[in-house]
């Protein structure tokens, strides 16, 4: 999953496969003359190779890699590579169109970045056929032609990718342990790997909508890296009669924290609450004074309807246009959209005040049913969703009462 949330923003957070085959119709590549040579008296080892949490924010999530070995060639699979340089890559990015890639990693070279994060490897049980599959389909998939695929946040990643080759190469026999009783959503598990970054919930929150709330079966659960490996850790392969352990050997190369190499928690003078609060008590005095002039500060709706409309236009795209998966439907939309535009605008002009207040209203109207009915629509809300949504009427309210006013002082307009 890396480098997905740096250039999420507050957008966030995101499937053609490429080899549609299983492991046995992969097709057989030429290895090279060393592996040739050895092919008969080397055995192939297969590795699911997982890296703890970084402090950036675009590898909180942790990251997978496979791991082939036979004699002398020793190769990380890596697919989570993508190339920034790419043509129109924001924009593809942004309207959901995001192609990584599978690249081969030699081992002198896998770690480097990684040294401050805990890294574990899990050497698969797999018999040699199987083994030899795997690297097969590794090295085809990594050629030129096969290597590139639509990146999805969710469903199809560098933790995924893993995941089905090892399920191809198992077999039917393969078993995960039983989940826990508590039932966990996307949403559950994206809110604990951004359990210190406040503001990367918040975008989380805002741009992902009521698909990601949905309870999740084990198998969905290890679009994160760690999840499938803890997953794999206690799977086991039934054949026949037999039950043997999916992992052979656990080691960690890397012997770094648990929880991986995370920043420290956001201040919580700096989190999205403790502004949400700010932004409705800056409201409650700005309508004060309002109410006292009988005039309303269309500077102060002009910045906060603004802030309000770009968002909106954001999720607007994000809804109606993206691909990106989980991002529609989204109820942000019901709150933040681009008509607030309108509401930052429209009070400026004597001949469509009228108008200003009507709109004023119907958003007034609109946003206070929502945050009444929010306990039984399926979306999850961040808490700072209030405090704005609060404001959001308020300044609505004064406006439908107070721009019926005769325009005086400092903040009115000739015309």
């Amino acid at each position: 999953m890396q480098r997905l949330l740096k250039k999420y923003c507050l957008t966030t957070v995101l499937c053609a496969l490429c080899a549609t085959g299983t492991l046995d119709a992969a097709p057989q590549l030429p290895l090279p003359e060393s592996a040739q040579a050895q092919e008969q008296e080397d055995s192939i080892k297969v590795s699911l190779v997982t890296f703890y949490p970084g402090s950036e924010p675009h590898n909180i999530w942790g990251h997978s890699e496979i791991r082939v070995q036979q004699g002398p060639v020793d190769l990380y699979f890596n697919y989570g590579v993508f190339d920034f340089q790419a043509p129109a890559f924001m924009w593809r990015f942004m309207l959901g169109q995001t192609d990584y890639m599978c690249q081969p990693v030699p081992r002198a070279y896998a770690t480097l970045g990684m040294e401050e994060r805990r890294m574990v490897e899990q050497e698969l049980n797999l018999p040699q056929d199987r083994a030899i599959a795997v690297r097969d389909f590794l090295w085809n998939n990594a050629l030129p032609e096969n290597r590139t695929y639509r990146y999805k946040f969710l469903s199809d990643n560098c933790s995924t990718r893993p995941r089905d080759i090892i399920e191809m190469a198992a077999g039917p026999g393969l078993q995960y342990p039983a989940m826990g009783d508590s039932a966990v959503t996307y949403r559950d598990i994206l809110a604990h790997y951004c359990r210190n970054y406040a503001w990367e919930k918040f975008g989380i929150d805002l741009v992902l909508g009521w698909d990601v709330d949905t309870v999740l079966d084990q198998r969905a659960t290890m679009f994160i890296p760690m999840l499938l490996m803890d997953a794999v850790a206690d799977a086991t392969i039934k054949t026949d009669s037999v039950t043997t352990p999916l992992v052979k050997a656990t080691t960690v190369p890397i012997d770094k924290s648990t929880e991986g190499n995370v920043r420290p928690p956001t201040p919580w003078y700096l989190s999205p609450i403790i502004v949400a609060l700010l932004v409705l008590a800056l409201t409650l005095l700005v309508s004060g004074c309002d109410w006292r002039r009988r005039n309303v500060s269309r500077w102060f709706d002009t910045i906060l309807f603004t802030a309000g409309g770009l968002a909106g236009c954001i999720l607007f795209f994000l809804i109606f246009f993206s691909t990106h998966e989980a991002t529609s439907p989204n109820i942000n939309i019901v709150w933040l959209h681009p008509l607030l535009l309108l509401l930052a605008m429209l009070p400026w002009f004597k001949k469509t005040r009228n108008a200003a207040r009507w709109l004023h209203a119907l958003n007034a109207l609109v946003v206070a049913l929502l945050m009444l009915a929010w306990p039984w629509q399926p979306q999850v809300g961040n808490i700072a969703f209030f405090p704005l949504m609060t404001a959001l009427v308020m300044r609505s309210l004064t406006n439908v009462f107070l721009l019926s006013q005769p325009t005086r002082g400092p903040t009115s307009t000739k015309h």
